[in-house]
């Protein structure tokens, strides 16, 4: 028997507010679902892949915000081995570092937590399994760590002793070098090594640290302890220890690099020559300069043998990934980090670094001569919708490559991780011979987007979505990777929508590359299949929020961004701001009468009646936190609010009232699918938590009862952003996570399944079955300066990656040159007229020079006071020389003059003694002299030498 209590309403300043008992829910039940990737592969920044040194075919992969996987060698596939991480554990997805046993292959460790900052409060983890991943146990640490920030493809900061291997060390950011003597199972601080680097990144203050360790295992014996032990440090003066009595006691390396470069990589070969890889920056989106170093331990001497010295004005870059040969020491292959224009480089030596050959060189420009073919028949998007103009390519070899391995078994066989996907061959040595090296995706079963809005027409597509750094898909199979859309040019796309009676007319939302004119705004009118971006934007348009198509497709509401609400006929046509609604209001279309739109904004509801013209409040004191409600198709006024910690709300009367439905502690989010056989009203789906238990849920009868359709092994993570339905498929349901792609679900053995689903490692629960090291270890945060370009929701971030400006995007986003704006009107540039002052800020200004053409790479130093406002650096050219492109920078220039300024939030700031850097692309009449008059904010700078 159901019991209904009456409806209390009260009138406040002529706003109903409702507050209804409704229907008590009945506790959830459970039923068996199967779930799958719908097919993408790849899509975001892999920093590491590792080895095990005494297993054949054992590998893994680690994401920044995804999880780890495991190669299958038999289905030539990754395994996701962490989608029984919950929604409040999501921190755990971004995986800082991963050790392999090569001891006992099947002990794997992870160094588990995303963010350092304030977006998570929650400390990291060490995740260990003594079955190659399928189950894990963990052991809390009293700090955070960085899967998600900065540095974060340097490594491996996490390393088990070859010769002990209930040994460990793991590498902390700021918080020094930390040992395990059980397995992981308990930590303590090493209080002998004293350093914790004295860089800060400039986008949040974070302290990279202690970044690598590495072991000497001639120093040691099967059960004794290695006893010569390196660690590299992100430090500008003293960046590699090594201690000789197993950990005892640490001092600085003699004799190593003082160039203020940092350490990314450093492998100890068979032959005793330990090799490193430099950058400048921790990276991963820059790298100005760099160098590669040998050491010879046996007689302590150093050798420079950078492919290009950062000496060579030709040096533009520094170098990440580091991969030596295990059947051969003297071969080895680097990778720039980052050679963005027109393309990455990779670098191969069989003497020891004595001589090295590229993977591509010039000829005469624009010509590039090959060494490797690229095949990406199994993920097409990666050419980004479009052919390059020379020098540059379609597909890209890659950017970001902060980490490349050669099979320590097959010295055929390479992989390399980039900000979108991994690449790899069978035929490395061809490079050798004069052949070609085969480059193709090794990504499949690694899916790593983070969704931002997801649809389900009722006819096309079944699934068309909006992802960060690669815009979205029209998915015509769930097994197979799309290409990317025609006409599409966003990088991300926050938000789309369909017209519900006219379900071919979409819209879309979202970001476009720095500096580009292409509005931000796309249509499509066959589905999602192709798309047209609008011809105008509403006033003070920023990109991003979310977008609303009326019922007919006539016309079409932005909102949720900081600008006003905004409403247009046809495809941006003519925009006109909403009234009665406040500016980051998000709004969402009646499914039914294509006049009526409904927004939401800090607890507040309002309606339009008038095509989205005029809004009223109508109800209020509803869940602040939240922006997701949506519109039940075929139902005039229905209309469902997830209210996140405040529950789940449904409204019958267009908002007017709401109820709220018992038993619901947690609604992330919902949506609506065909309904179940004998039902009328859809089924509703969230994500949540119901009667105390977190998980997936549906209900077939309005909500009065729920069934969770997830099982402990397959949580994903965060899944607070979206979730639909399908109108065509009961049971079927589509949910966006944030670094694990898009997840579908079907009832088991009802609905046949278009793509097995992954193979998914099984996962006891996760106890705390040992407490970290002692009180008086615990971590002092490293305050964030930086700002944020994003900060998450209450319960986890949908941020891509840190910053999310600067990740990969279209090829790739804000850091691949971007077509330049020119200033018409002629403006003056400020003349330094004094010295440049000690105080103020230094330039290096470096060149990369061909023919008539050449690159600029500057990075300026601010040694004054910090700037956290922005910034603008002008200066004059004094050669007649003309910028096209820029990456990492707004600019602009007028006959001489060029200004340019911070691109976005990530890169407004500089810390004192902190740095920001930028490039352009630009053409020269023979001479090309360095500009001279640099000026900072109205300060005048000094050039570097």
């Amino acid at each position: 028997m159901l019991k209904m209590a009456a409806a209390v309403v009260v009138l406040f300043a002529g706003v109903i507010q409702a507050m209804v008992a409704v229907p008590q829910s009945r506790a959830a039940s459970s039923q068996p679902y199967t779930w799958a990737n719908a097919e993408i592969v790849g899509g975001g920044f892999v920093p590491g892949i590792v080895y095990n040194q005494s297993e054949r075919n054992l590998v893994y992969a680690r994401t920044d915000i995804g999880g780890a996987y495991r190669w299958n060698p038999t289905t030539k596939r990754w395994i996701p081995l962490t989608d029984w991480i919950n929604a409040t554990d999501w921190n755990w997805t971004g995986i800082e570092s991963l050790a392999t046993d090569p001891v006992e292959p099947n002990r794997l460790y992870l160094a588990a937590g995303t963010y350092t900052n304030d977006w998570t409060s929650a400390n990291g983890a060490i995740l260990r399994s003594n079955d190659k991943g399928n189950t894990w146990s963990r052991t809390d640490l009293p700090f955070k760590l960085g899967g998600n920030m900065p540095g974060r493809s340097m490594g491996e900061r996490l390393a088990i002793d070859p010769n002990k291997n209930s040994v460990l060390y793991l590498g902390t950011r700021g918080q020094g070098l930390w040992r395990s003597t059980d397995y992981g199972v308990t930590w303590a601080k090493v209080t002998s090594f004293s350093a914790v680097g004295n860089y800060t990144d400039p986008y949040f203050g974070d302290r990279t640290g202690v970044v690598w360790v590495t072991f000497d295992p001639r120093s040691g014996s099967n059960g004794s302890a290695s006893q010569v032990i390196y660690a590299g440090v992100v430090d500008t003066t003293t960046s590699i220890y090594r201690s000789t009595d197993g950990g005892a006691t640490w001092a600085a390396l003699a004799g190593q690099p003082t160039a203020g470069y940092f350490p990314h990589h450093a492998t100890l070969a068979s032959n005793g020559m330990l090799y490193i890889t430099y950058s400048d920056t921790p990276g991963p989106y820059d790298g100005g300069k760099g160098d590669v170093w040998k050491y010879n331990t046996a007689n302590q001497t150093w050798t420079n043998i950078s492919p290009i010295p950062s000496s060579s004005a030709d040096d533009y870059f520094g170098y990440g990934g580091l991969a030596v040969d295990a059947q051969n020491p003297n071969t080895l292959v680097v990778s720039s980090l980052n050679s963005w224009w027109p393309d990455a480089l990779l670098y191969r030596s069989t003497d020891g670094g004595a001589t090295w050959s590229g993977i591509w060189s010039w000829g005469n420009y624009p010509e590039r001569i090959f060494r490797y073919t690229q095949t990406i028949s199994t993920a097409p998007w990666l050419d980004f919708g479009g052919t390059a103009n020379a020098p540059e390519v379609a597909p890209k070899l890659g950017w970001m490559i902060g980490d490349i391995e050669i099979d320590p078994f097959d010295s055929n066989t390479l992989l390399y991780g980039t900000g979108a996907t991994i690449y790899g061959t069978s035929n490395l040595t061809a490079w050798d011979t004069g052949g070609t090296v085969d480059l193709d995706v090794r990504a499949h079963g690694l899916e790593e987007t983070a969704v931002l809005d997801l649809i389900s027409p009722p006819s096309g597509a079944n699934l068309v979505s909006s992802l960060g750094d690669i815009a979205g898909f029209y998915h015509t199979s769930l097994n197979v990777a799309p290409s990317w859309s025609n006409g599409l040019q966003l990088g991300t796309s926050t938000g789309i929508d369909f017209a519900e009676k006219m379900p071919t007319t979409m819209a879309r939302v979202g970001y476009v590359s720095e500096g580009s004119t292409t509005k931000k705004l796309a249509c499509s009118w066959d589905g999602g299949k192709n798309w047209s971006h609008a011809s105008s934007e509403p006033t003070g348009a920023v990109g991003g929020g979310k977008v609303a198509v009326a019922a007919d497709g006539a016309n079409l509401i932005w909102s949720g961004t900081s600008a006003p609400v905004s409403v247009a006929s046809g495809c941006g046509n003519s925009w006109t701001a909403s009234a009665g609604i406040p500016s980051g209001a998000v709004v969402v279309a009646d499914r039914v009468n294509a006049k009526t739109f409904y927004g939401i904004a800090a607890g507040s509801f309002y309606r339009s009646t008038d095509g989205g013209l005029n809004f009223s409040l109508v109800a209020s004191n509803l869940p602040a936190e939240t922006t997701k409600i949506k519109a039940v198709p075929g139902i005039e006024g229905d209309v469902w609010l997830a209210g996140r910690n405040d529950g789940l709300y449904h409204s019958t009367n267009g908002g007017t009232s709401f109820s709220k439905i018992a038993g619901v502690q947690v609604a992330n989010v919902v949506g609506f699918g065909k309904a179940a056989p004998g039902q009328s009203y859809q089924a509703i789906y969230i994500t949540g938590t119901i009667d105390g238990a977190e998980g997936f849920f549906r209900s077939d009868d309005g909500g009065t009862t729920w069934v969770r359709i997830n099982d402990d092994q397959h949580q994903y993570g965060s899944t607070n952003e979206t979730i639909t339905g399908d109108p065509r498929i009961y049971g079927r349901v589509y949910i966006g996570t944030n670094g694990r792609g898009v997840i579908y679900g079907d009832i088991a053995g009802s609905t046949p399944t278009t793509t097995p689903a992954p193979a998914t490692a099984t996962a006891t629960s996760v106890p705390a079955t040992a407490t970290s090291a002692p009180a008086t270890a615990t971590a002092t945060r490293v305050p964030a300066t930086g700002t944020p370009t994003f900060v998450p929701a209450t319960n986890t971030p949908t941020a891509t990656r840190v910053p999310a400006t600067a990740t990969a995007t279209r090829v790739p986003a804000t850091t691949t040159p971007t077509a330049l704006s020119l200033t018409p009107t002629p403006t003056s540039v400020p003349t330094a007229t004094s010295t440049p002052s000690a105080g103020g800020c230094r330039i290096n200004y470096a060149v990369n020079q061909w023919n008539t053409g050449f690159t600029g790479n500057l990075t300026i130093t601010k040694l004054g006071a910090p700037i956290s406002g922005g910034w603008t650096l002008t200066w004059n050219f004094a050669n007649g020389q003309t910028i096209s492109s820029s990456w990492n920078t707004v600019l602009t220039q007028t006959g001489t003059a060029v200004t340019a300024k911070h691109s976005a939030d990530w890169n407004a700031t500089i810390a004192t003694n902190g740095t920001q850097s930028f490039g352009f692309i630009a053409s020269h009449n023979g001479s090309n002299a360095v500009p001279t008059n640099f000026v900072l904010n109205g300060v005048a700078c000094s050039v570097a030498p």
